[in-house]
């Protein structure tokens, strides 16, 4: 064998073995890809799993939230409120004497003309109310000139008035309670 052999046979193994070095590192290439797509999927599958989970476990727990808020299982009409007994009846009436008092306000001009009915909760209570007219009436006088115009002329702050009132002439009575308060006239000057 010649030299030049030699190194033919040489370099043809080394062309062999570089060769299927070269196809084993695209193999281990390609199995790292490959599995690289395959834990990418497999944590996608995961995370969908678990979010499914949690919209399912919500949308349940809403509906026996449903089932607890109505237990026979019908499903209810439209919820419109609905009047009870008491905002149908109305109890003995105790109408006072109109008052007029000055408002708080910065000039000291401004006043409100109001006539009151009080609703009581028996007729019980009128005697009561009877004997009592003067501290009653010196109550209502004081709330209602504790007040300034802003605070009483909305809706919202004439319901405020009353419930007040309301809870002002009840601490006086011992007998029974008034219900509630009717502005029969309210005007602000």
């Amino acid at each position: 064998m010649n030299l030049k052999t030699f190194f033919c046979k040489i370099s043809e193994n080394v062309k062999g073995i570089c060769m299927a070095e070269e196809k084993e590192v695209k193999e281990g290439t390609e199995k790292k890809s490959s599995s690289l797509v395959l834990i990418i999927i497999i944590v996608l599958v995961v995370l969908i799993l678990l979010v499914g989970g949690v919209v399912a476990y919500m949308l349940m727990s809403k509906g026996d939230e449903a089932q607890q808020a109505n237990p026979n299982g019908m499903e209810q009409q439209q919820q419109t409120p609905r009047k009870s007994l008491n905002d149908l009846t109305v109890g003995p009436m105790f109408p006072l004497d109109g008052f007029i008092v000055n408002l708080l306000s910065e000039n000291g001009r401004r006043y409100l003309k109001a006539t009151i009915d009080l609703e009581l909760a028996d007729e019980d209570v009128l005697e009561e109310l009877g004997l009592k007219t003067s501290r009653i009436r010196d109550v209502i006088i004081r709330v209602l000139s504790s007040k300034g115009v802003e605070e009483i002329s909305t809706p919202k702050g004439k319901e405020k008035l009353k419930k007040e009132l309301t809870g002002q002439l009840n601490a006086i009575l011992l007998d029974g309670q008034i219900v509630r308060v009717y502005f029969t006239d309210f005007v602000i000057q």
